[in-house]
C-alpha cells in the first residue's frame, strides 16, 4: 500500500514538523512493514511556475509541429517568455507548468535557455513524466480544469496552497507550481500482511499513526455524505443477494445524465499515480481512489447494459463470462459472480464484465458496493488465476459496514466532478452480529513474561477500536467492524503487545533440561557434513521439486524406482510438479547457476531427503484422505492411517564435481576432478562415521558405464559413483567429465560406528613387500585386495594397489594388478620368516579364491 504523508496528515493532526521517515518508524514499532520512504518528483531542484499561454504561433517549416509559445509568468519572473514545445493539447489562455532556466528535473535533465527551430526557447513547458509525476508524456499538465472550480469546491481541494488562489485573480500567474503539483510530498510504501487487510487504506493506515502518536482520530469514512435527495426522474436499480453465503450486505446507487467527457481533477490523479495506480476516466478514477481512502472495493456498471435486478450469486451453470481484460474465462459452478436477467456480468470482488463496462458515452453510472465472502473470492481469484487491487482487499477482510458510505462518498465525487443526477440507492442486508471475545485480563502479561497492567491492556484495546466490558477478572470484548482478523484472545494478545512495542518484550533463553542434546542421527550427520567441508565442499540447500524432464536429462530408465515420485496436488512451478526422487537435479541446477556467476571450479554437497512412492501408491495419492477432526487428538489408528498414506523419505547425500580439483599456475597446469575423486569423496564420507565402502564396478544412469561404482556395505547397496554420462552432461548443460556420488544416508548411519577410534600410529619399523598378480580381467581389483589383506593376517597394516596392466606380456582375458604391501607388528621388528609367511599367506588365498597367479611364474 503507497500512500502520502499528506493523505494521512487529513486523517490525523500529527506534531507540528513530523516527517514521513519518522511516522515509518513509529509504524514500525507498532508492527507494520514500511518498505520505503520516497519523495515525489524526486530530483527536482529550481524554480516551479504557474505559466498563463499569451500567443501560440504555429511553426509549419520544420518535420514535425512545433509551436512558439509566449507564456507570462509574472512581472517577477520577467514576465512574458518566449518557449518551444511541442505539444498540441493546450491553447492560448491557458494554466501550464513552466519550468525556468537553471532548474534541474528529475533525471537530472537541467533547463537552459537555447537556440533551437529559429528561436531562443527560455524555459519549458513540463508533462507528468518530466516532472516525476506519472507516465503521461502525450501532453503537457493544463492547470485549467483545476484553477476554474468554484471558490466552494477550492475550499475543499486536498491541493496544497490551491484555496489561496482566486481564480479571477491574475496574481495567480507566477505562483508556485510545485506546491499545487505535491512535488517533494513523501510517499510510503507499506507491505500489508494477510492479517492486516484493514491497511490495505489510508483510513487504516491513519488509525494507526494516530495511535502511535498519540494523536485523536476521527474515522472521516463513516461520516454522513451530503448527497442531494433522490430524484424521481429514474428509478434506483433493484439488487438482491441470490446465496447468502456469497455476500451478506450488497447495495447500488444510481446517477443518470453523467457527463461521460467529465476528467478527474488533478489531485485525484495525482493520488492514484502516487499509489501506483494509472488513471482512467472520472468514473473508475473515483471509484479506485474511494477504494484506497476507505478500504472497501467499489464497481461501476454502465445503467444501459443492465437487464433485470442485479444480484451476487453462485456461477452454476453458467460456463463463460467475458471480464474487463478481454479474456473469456470458463466459469467454475462454486465461482461468485454479479448477474442480472441476462446473466453474469462480473466476478464478485475481482473484475468487472466487459459487456457493463464503463464507456467513453456512458451517462448511466450505476455504483455496486459490497461485503463478499473471502474465502470464496479467494479461491474465484486462484482458479482463474487473476488478482486484482479488489480482490487483495476482500480475501483479507473488508470493513461489514463500510459499503454504503464508501459508495456514498463515490457518488458525491462523481457528481460533483461529472454532474449528473442522484436517484438513490437499494441494498440487501443479512443480520449483523459483531465478534464478541472473551479473554483473561492478565492473558498479555502472562504470554509477554512482563507485568501489564489492567488499563494498559483495556485503553490499547479500545485505541484499535474495541468495545471493553470488565467483567471480574475476564474482559468481554468486542471487535470493531474493521478489523475481521479479531477472532481469538490470541488476536487481541497480539494487539496490546504490538502497541507496547514488541522491543519491549524481554528476551529470556529456555533452560535447557539436562539429559537433552544432538541426536545420534543428527551427531553421525553433523561428522559426515564437517568431513565433506575439510576437503573443500560447499554444502547447499535446493528446493525439493522437479519434473519429468529432469528425469529424462538423467538418462534414469522408465522402470527405475526414481520414475516413481509423488505429484504435488499445487505445484509452485508447472514445470515442477513432482517430488525429488534424487538430489542430482538441484544440485546440477545450483552447478549451472555458479558456472554462470563466473565460477570454475565447482564442489557442492547436500543432504537431504528423497520422497519414493510406496508399494501400491499412485503419484496422485488417493483422492478423500481421512481428515480428522481438529478438536482432539487423533486416536493412534487415525495417525497410523495417516502415516501409511506418506511417502516413503529416506535421507540421502550427494555431491556434484566440476572443474579442477587443484587449479592451475606456475606450480603446474592444474589436476581435473574425475571419477576416482568422486568415489574417493564417497569413501571419505563413509571413513568419517567408521565404514569401509565397498566399492566395485557397475553400470546406473546418470553415470558413464565404464566410470561408474557401486558403493556397499557388506553387501547392502547403499549408492553409486563416478563420472556422469556425456548424454547426461549434454542434456543438463554441465562441462565434460563432470562427477557426483549419491548415497543413502540412513543407511550409512545405521552402519556408522559412535564413536571412531583414532588412528594407530606404530612404533616398531615397517616392512614392505610388492607383489604383481595375473588374474582374470572380469575380477575387480577391490576383490583381489581384500583377499590379499584377508590372506596376510593383522601383520598386514595397509594395501595398496600401485599398478594395473593389460598387455601382451600376460594371458589374453587376463590383467596384471600389482601391490605394495605395508607389515608391521605393534611389539616387535618382523623377522624375514615372519614376512614371508605373510607373503606366501595372501597368495594362497587370493590363489584359491581368484586363481590368481604371481606374475612371472
Amino acid at each position: 500500500m503507497r500512500v502520502s504523508l499528506e493523505w494521512i496528515l487529513e486523517w490525523v493532526e500529527l506534531p507540528e514538523g513530523v516527517t514521513a521517515r519518522e511516522v515509518a518508524e513509529r509504524l514500525i514499532d507498532a508492527g507494520l512493514e514500511v518498505e520505503s520512504v520516497e519523495t515525489v518528483g524526486a530530483g527536482f531542484d529550481g524554480t516551479l511556475l504557474i505559466g498563463r499561454v499569451v500567443e501560440i504561433e504555429e511553426l509549419t517549416d520544420f518535420k514535425k509541429p512545433i509551436r512558439w509559445c509566449q507564456v507570462d509568468v509574472g512581472e517577477a519572473h520577467g514576465g512574458v517568455r518566449g518557449i518551444i514545445c511541442g505539444a498540441r493539447n493546450f491553447a492560448a489562455g491557458d494554466h501550464v507548468v513552466v519550468a525556468l532556466p537553471g532548474t534541474t528535473l528529475p533525471g537530472d535533465f537541467r533547463i537552459a535557455a537555447r537556440e533551437t527551430y529559429g528561436h531562443v526557447s527560455n524555459g519549458m513547458i513540463c508533462s507528468e513524466r518530466e516532472l516525476g509525476l506519472g507516465e503521461d508524456h502525450a501532453g503537457i499538465i493544463v492547470l485549467d480544469p483545476i484553477l476554474n472550480r468554484n471558490p466552494q469546491q477550492l475550499a475543499h481541494s486536498p491541493l496544497r496552497g490551491v484555496a489561496d488562489f482566486d481564480p479571477a485573480d491574475s496574481a495567480i500567474v507566477g505562483a508556485d507550481a510545485a506546491q499545487l503539483l505535491g512535488i517533494g510530498e513523501e510517499i510510503l510504501d507499506i507491505a500489508v500482511t494477510p492479517d492486516r487487510g484493514y491497511a490495505l487504506s489510508v483510513r487504516g493506515i491513519a488509525r494507526e499513526v494516530a495511535i502511535s502518536f498519540g494523536r485523536p482520530f476521527h474515522d472521516r469514512a463513516m461520516d454522513l455524505v451530503d448527497l442531494p435527495a433522490p430524484a424521481d426522474t429514474a428509478a434506483p436499480w433493484d439488487c438482491s443477494v441470490a446465496d447468502p453465503g456469497v455476500a451478506d450486505l450488497f447495495t447500488l446507487r444510481r446517477i443518470v445524465d453523467f457527463d461521460p467527457h467529465a476528467s478527474s481533477p488533478a489531485w485525484i490523479r495525482r493520488r492514484l499515480v502516487a499509489a501506483g495506480m494509472r488513471p482512467i476516466s472520472l468514473a473508475v478514477d473515483v471509484t479506485n481512489y474511494v477504494m484506497l481512502e476507505s478500504g472497501q472495493p467499489l464497481h461501476a456498471f454502465d445503467g444501459s447494459t443492465l437487464t433485470g435486478v442485479v444480484r451476487a450469486d453462485r456461477a452454476g451453470s453458467d460456463r463463460t463470462l467475458t471480464t474487463l481484460d478481454h479474456v473469456e474465462r470458463t466459469l467454475d459452478p462454486q465461482d461468485i459472480v454479479i448477474r442480472d436477467d441476462s446473466g453474469p456480468i462480473g466476478l464478485a470482488g475481482t473484475m468487472g464484465g466487459l459487456a457493463t463496462e464503463i464507456t467513453d458515452d456512458s451517462t448511466d453510472i450505476v455504483l455496486e458496493a459490497a461485503h463478499f465472502d473471502p474465502v470464496a473470492v479467494a479461491r474465484t481469484v486462484r482458479r482463474h488465476r487473476l488478482p486484482s487491487e479488489a480482490s487483495r482487499r476482500f480475501e483479507r477482510g473488508v470493513d461489514r459496514v463500510i459499503a454504503p458510505y464508501a459508495s456514498a462518498r463515490a457518488a458525491q465525487l462523481l457528481l460533483e466532478y461529472g454532474g449528473g443526477t442522484y436517484v438513490g440507492m437499494t441494498a440487501w442486508e443479512s443480520p449483523y452480529s459483531p465478534v464478541v471475545i472473551e479473554m483473561p485480563v492478565d492473558l498479555p502479561a502472562r504470554t509477554a513474561g512482563m507485568p501489564i497492567d489492567e488499563s494498559t491492556v483495556i485503553s490499547r484495546l479500545e485505541a484499535v477500536g474495541c468495545v471493553v466490558a470488565v467483567e471480574g477478572a475476564q474482559l468481554r470484548v468486542t471487535a470493531p467492524s474493521w478489523r475481521p482478523d479479531l477472532t481469538d484472545p490470541a488476536d487481541l494478545v497480539e494487539e496490546v503487545l504490538r502497541l507496547g512495542g514488541y522491543d519491549a518484550i524481554p528476551s529470556v533463553l529456555p533452560a535447557a533440561p539436562s539429559g537433552f542434546g544432538l541426536t545420534r542421527e543428527q551427531r553421525l550427520r553433523r561428522r559426515i557434513a564437517y568431513a565433506l567441508a575439510g576437503t573443500g565442499v560447499v554444502e547447499i540447500l535446493t528446493y525439493p521439486f522437479i519434473g519429468t524432464d529432469d528425469l529424462d536429462a538423467l538418462g534414469i530408465p522408465a522402470d527405475d524406482d526414481r520414475r516413481q515420485a509423488p505429484r504435488l496436488a499445487n505445484p509452485l512451478r508447472d514445470e515442477q510438479p513432482l517430488l525429488r526422487t534424487t538430489l542430482l537435479p538441484g544440485l546440477l541446477a545450483a552447478v549451472r547457476r555458479s558456472l554462470s556467476r563466473g565460477s570454475e571450479d565447482v564442489a557442492l554437497s547436500e543432504s537431504g531427503r528423497v520422497f519414493r512412492l510406496r508399494e501400491g501408491h499412485t503419484a496422485d495419492g488417493i483422492s478423500d484422505p481421512p481428515r480428522p477432526g481438529v478438536d482432539t487428538r487423533p486416536a493412534s489408528s487415525e495417525l497410523a492411517a495417516l502415516e501409511a498414506l506418506l511417502p516413503d523419505q529416506p535421507r540421502f547425500l550427494s555431491a556434484v564435481f566440476v572443474g579442477h580439483r587443484e587449479p592451475a599456475g606456475w606450480w603446474g597446469s592444474g589436476t581435473p576432478f574425475d571419477w576416482a575423486d568422486a568415489i574417493q569423496a564417497a569413501r571419505d564420507v563413509a571413513a568419517a562415521v567408521g565404514v569401509d565402502l565397498e566399492v566395485q564396478q557397475a553400470q546406473d544412469a546418470p553415470f558413464h558405464p565404464g566410470r561408474c561404482a557401486r558403493l556397499s556395505i557388506d553387501g547392502q547397496v547403499i549408492g553409486y559413483a563416478g563420472e556422469l554420462h556425456p548424454r547426461v552432461v549434454a542434456a543438463t548443460s554441465v562441462p565434460d567429465r563432470s562427477c557426483a556420488f549419491e548415497l543413502d544416508l540412513d543407511a550409512l548411519i545405521e552402519h556408522a560406528v559412535d564413536a571412531v577410534p583414532a588412528p594407530r600410529v606404530g612404533t616398531q619399523p615397517v616392512a614392505k613387500e610388492d607383489i604383481a598378480l595375473v588374474v582374470s580381467a572380469d575380477i575387480p581389483a577391490a576383490e583381489v585386495a581384500a583377499a590379499v589383506r584377508e590372506g596376510g593376517g593383522d601383520l598386514v597394516e595397509s594395501v595398496r594397489l600401485f599398478d594395473a596392466y593389460i598387455g601382451p606380456q600376460v594371458p589374453e582375458g587376463a590383467k596384471s594388478l600389482a601391490f605394495s604391501l605395508r607389515l608391521r607388528a605393534p611389539d616387535r621388528t618382523l623377522s624375514a620368516e615372519e614376512i614371508a609367511a605373510v607373503r606366501e599367506g595372501a597368495l594362497t588365498l587370493v590363489a584359491a579364491r581368484h586363481g590368481a597367479t604371481l606374475r612371472g611364474t
